[in-house]
């Protein structure tokens, strides 16, 4: 027994830390920030508020995590983000194909608690900043009720992953709030911001369950009323219907005419009486019988967030950025997700609940977005980096924001290995080293021509026991009818191969073929026909030649195009190549994707065409022969950096009938190797949504799952089994001498040709 007597006061239990990073913020902007910074060999101490991990993300508020891909409904093909965010994402989708959203939580508390440098502090809320001086952050104090602590973390540098920027904004960082006037920028985009509103708001979002027998409920008094008059939405099938749950009701928006930051609760209440407000009418409304036996399973208990402060960096990113995608000698991540505004009146708002305008492509975040001029020692990450109102519309998304965790997280290494402070990372003498870290641990910065030094596969001699000449895709025996275009997108490095395939007719009529092009080659946007060829059919079944008769002076994608006619039906095939994918000229309301993007006058957005592909099992490739086969799968790909398809597959593939495809590099002199890393193909071109959507597989059917490494006298390095990673990195616990390495892959099951996408072997 313990008798404390009485005091006039006490103080919470006080914990000084000290480490190299403080990162406030344990979204996936933080979660990313903390473990590229603890890989680094950096004391890094993640802050979060909340009791898990993923923010928006979480299970707290069940938003699915997504950017350049945009649910597969844009142009932006191969574009999952690379790095920590892929490898989470990988690891959820093996773990949880279902998007579970507990289980999400239970992937980043996992991913994070194996890191040896990171001390977690959950359930802990930073209420004031020191600082040494006015340009310095030396620590900050937070508070956890749950075990009545009071903590002091000090650290060199400091990172605000906050969403709102708290830190940033207790230090004194410069920031700004609501929508800039078109003159600010020159963005045509920018809105009116008394009709239109200033702020993208909040939601709260609800999951429903079946119980299988009625459930009668009883809304609380404070549960909106009439919300047919009042909710518009309500009455549009787009984006209204009894069947729907979770992640569909983003739309039940609030507070974009408030302070989103100090105004949360007002608009939490408010959306409270929205949800239950919108329950009640889908139990006791009368309208929806099929409701009878649904029951309320959870609601979110506070919003999840999309726009507060956006702080002042070093460079501002705005709509012309990403429509133009420009390019930038600091590119240190990417975005894709659509440029996507919300009218402030959120839910009760009349006509579309957003307004989304997508780029032809990909575009480059510079890393002077991350890095405010105003506090030497602070990084920027996440929702709140210097952009523009129009283009935070894009950059918010969570995907986005992980990739400026990570940089981040690599940033803060260099300053501390180098003595170096965050601006000085933006030098151009410096920006590489970084650049150049970010590519070695799998990411991708789209228009970047780096070669990544010490990578000992450059020196080698690459032996395969095979190469894909890939000479058709076989039939497998379904069809696809041209009641829309589709295409197969395909690498070429000059010309472009005959197409022979047999398609079917029901009457006398005639097939439009076109070949089509990017404009800028990186992009996926067909937005220039080289040739067009039409062919006559007979009735029933016609073998067919196709020759555009076009080639190209560099490596690019091209679109083997099959225009709309009802009366046509055209093979498909169940073969799976890395590097290759089918694409349709569909619709995707979910994305604003209506097959074509048709922006008014004046807004300084591109009309073009959506040619995206299908989910598995759906997805299959157009059946056809390639005369000649196509030439695009060679080892040689391996000696360059880009882990993903890229103007060319990047991969090498062995072919069909290789069962044991078998790689084996040679060096004239003995090395000595430290550090085996490969990278496989985990189908980039999939949304790997992680809550709520599901996915058809729990392993992507392109990647490896089992492999050995040999030396050169025989001897078995590594046997890795039941992989499913895009990265595997290897290390030896001491070097190994030796003038050859080996790897024999172990092929997946399946009609499947998967790929390697690289090697890095280094001292």
């Amino acid at each position: 027994m313990t008798l404390d007597r009485l005091e006039d006061s006490r103080d919470f239990k006080k914990v000084t830390i000290e480490g190299d990073l403080v990162i406030a913020g344990g979204g996936l902007t933080g979660v990313c920030c903390a473990i590229a910074a603890a890989r680094e060999g950096l004391k890094a101490i993640l802050i979060q508020d909340r009791p898990v991990l993923g923010g928006n993300a979480s299970s707290e508020v069940r938003l699915w995590a997504l950017g350049a891909t945009s649910h597969m409904g844009n142009n932006n093909r191969w574009s999952r983000e690379g790095g920590i965010i892929d490898e989470i994402l990988v690891e959820n989708t093996f773990r949880n194909k279902e998007g579970n959203p507990v289980l999400f939580d239970m992937v980043l508390i996992d991913k994070v608690l194996a890191e040896k440098n990171i001390t977690l502090l959950l359930n802990t809320v930073i209420y004031r900043a020191e600082k040494k001086d006015a340009r310095n952050i030396s620590g900050v104090v937070a508070l956890n009720p749950q075990n009545g602590t009071e903590y002091h973390v000090t650290g060199k540098f400091f990172a605000d992953c906050t969403g709102d920027g708290t830190l940033g904004y207790l230090t004194g960082a410069s920031f700004r709030m609501g929508a800039e006037d078109r003159t600010e920028y020159g963005e045509d985009f920018a809105p009116d911001r008394k009709s239109y509103g200033e702020l993208l708001g909040h939601s709260i979002l609800f999951y429903m369950k079946d119980t299988g027998r009625p459930v009668a409920f009883t809304a609380p008094d404070f549960a909106l009323k009439d919300v047919e008059k009042v909710i518009p939405k309500l009455q549009n099938p787009n984006y209204f219907n009894v069947g729907q749950q979770g992640c569909k009701y983003w739309w039940l928006e609030y507070g974009g005419r408030l302070d989103t930051v100090t105004d949360t609760e007002e608009i939490k209440f408010e959306l409270w009486k929205v949800v239950y407000g919108v329950w009640d009418y889908i139990k006791n409304s009368g309208k929806f019988p099929q409701a009878e036996n649904l029951t309320l399973e959870w609601a979110g208990l506070f919003p999840g967030k999309r726009e507060s402060r956006r702080f002042t960096g070093l460079y501002t990113i705005t709509q012309q950025d990403i429509i133009g995608q420009r390019r930038h000698y600091d590119a240190v991540a990417y975005g894709g997700w659509a440029i996507d505004l919300h009218p402030s009146d959120g839910v009760y708002a009349p006509g579309n609940a957003c307004n989304q305008w997508h780029s032809k492509g990909v575009y480059q975040i510079p890393y002077r977005c991350y890095v405010t001029p105003d506090i030497d020692n602070l990084f920027i990450g996440g929702r709140i980096i210097s952009s523009s109102h129009v283009a935070n519309g894009s950059t918010r998304v969570m995907c986005t924001a992980a990739l400026g965790g990570e940089v981040i997280g690599r940033a803060a290494a260099i300053c501390a290995g180098r003595g170096l402070l965050p601006a000085d990372i933006a030098a151009p003498e410096n920006i590489p080293s970084l650049q150049e870290s970010l590519v070695r641990n799998g990411n991708f910065i789209p228009g970047l021509g780096l070669s990544v030094p010490g990578n000992l596969v450059k020196e080698a001699g690459i032996t395969v026991s095979s190469v894909l000449e890939l000479d058709s895709l076989p039939h497998d025996g379904t069809w696809f009818r041209l009641d829309y275009p589709a295409a197969e997108l395909v690498p070429v490095a000059d010309k472009v191969p005959a197409i022979v395939m047999t398609v079917e007719a029901d009457e006398a009529t005639e097939l439009c073929m076109e070949l089509r092009s990017s404009v800028k080659k990186e992009n996926y946007t067909p937005d220039r026909t080289d040739a067009v060829r039409r062919i006559s059919l007979q009735k029933g079944m016609n073998d067919i030649r196709v020759d555009f008769g076009v080639s190209y002076d560099s490596p690019r994608y091209v679109f083997l195009c099959f225009m709309t006619n009802p009366e046509v039906r055209i093979p498909l095939s169940g073969r799976l190549v890395t590097g290759i994918t089918s694409v349709f000229n569909h619709i995707n309301p979910a994305v604003s994707n209506f097959g074509r993007q048709t922006p008014p006058d004046g807004i300084g957005v591109e009309a073009f065409e959506f040619w995206c592909p299908k989910r598995r099992p759906e997805a299959r490739n157009i059946a056809m022969k390639f005369e000649p086969a196509l030439d695009a799968f060679g080892a040689g790909n391996l000696k360059n950096d880009l882990w993903r398809p890229y103007l060319g597959t990047n991969a090498w593939v062995a072919a069909a009938e290789d069962i044991s495809p078998m790689l084996r590099l040679d060096w004239e002199e003995e090395q000595s190797i430290s550090e085996i890393t490969l990278f496989f193909d985990t189908d980039q071109d999939h949304a790997m949504e992680s809550v709520q959507m599901g996915h058809a597989e729990s392993v992507m059917p392109f990647c490896y799952r089992e492999y050995r490494i040999f030396d050169s006298k025989g001897n078995e390095l590594f046997h890795v089994r039941d992989n499913h990673q895009t990265v595997n990195r290897l290390k030896l616990a001491a070097p190994v001498p030796t003038r050859s390495l080996t790897v024999e892959f172990t092929r997946p099951e399946g009609d499947v040709c998967p790929g390697l996408m690289g090697l890095d072997i280094s001292l």
